[in-house]
């Protein structure tokens, strides 16, 4: 980047259920700090310069107050958002069920027919807690045109790179995470968006996957 050329600016909104770690998830990445509970109904920005393959971003995280089914899409959540993360609970079924109908909020405010997808399981550390199985978690970021991974905000697994990695490739993509009941390698990406289904990456590791529609 030449001197005094402004960042490249990134606007990313996280959105899910209440209480199922999204800003436990975006504070363990910005400032790598786990906050247990934090105040469901503010909405914050935070902001993080990255660095990746020589580029500089400037990078806002939208961590938005908790959705459910009677909740209205802002339309801020839509205009100039590079980004989504769609996230749920593995120990919450509801949670899970939310993240469709977040999914259709967004092509309703955004009047797309198709979206780019990644899907995150929040709070995999509650192993024997788990309602959401991987394998139907990875059914539903494949009918959305999806990748899906598994993290914990809790353990820091898969939290370090869920922006970094493949940071170039981010043209108006939706990440979703899911969180692991074990521990994994970090594989988070960004998806460009092609108007066809997301590509498989092919980042494995550990337990962990990331799974391409």
């Amino acid at each position: 980047m030449m001197h005094g050329d402004p960042l490249r600016k990134r606007k990313i909104a996280v959105l899910g259920s209440r209480s199922v770690g999204k800003s436990s998830l975006v504070v363990q990445y910005v400032e790598n700090n786990f906050v247990d509970s934090y105040y469901p109904t503010i909405e914050n920005t935070f902001s993080k310069h990255i660095k990746h393959n020589g580029v500089e971003y400037d990078c806002d995280i939208i961590d938005t107050a908790g959705q459910d089914e009677f909740s209205i899409l802002n339309s801020k959540h839509a205009i100039g958002i590079h980004g989504y993360v769609l996230v749920y609970n593995v120990a919450n079924r509801q949670s899970f069920d939310m993240i469709s109908i977040v999914h259709d909020k967004i092509l309703d405010i955004s009047g797309e027919s198709k979206v780019p997808c990644v899907v995150v399981g929040q709070k995999s550390d509650l192993a024997e807690q788990r309602q959401v199985q991987a394998v139907e978690a990875q059914k539903l970021a494949q009918s959305i045109n999806a990748n899906f991974v598994e993290t914990s905000a809790r353990t820091n697994t898969n939290v370090g790179e869920f922006i970094d990695l493949r940071f170039h490739g981010l043209n108006h993509s939706i990440i979703v995470l899911a969180a692991l009941p074990f521990t994994s390698t970090r594989v988070l990406a960004w998806v460009p968006w092609s108007g066809k289904s997301c590509e498989n990456l092919g980042l494995k590791g550990g337990n962990g996957t990331l799974w391409g529609a």
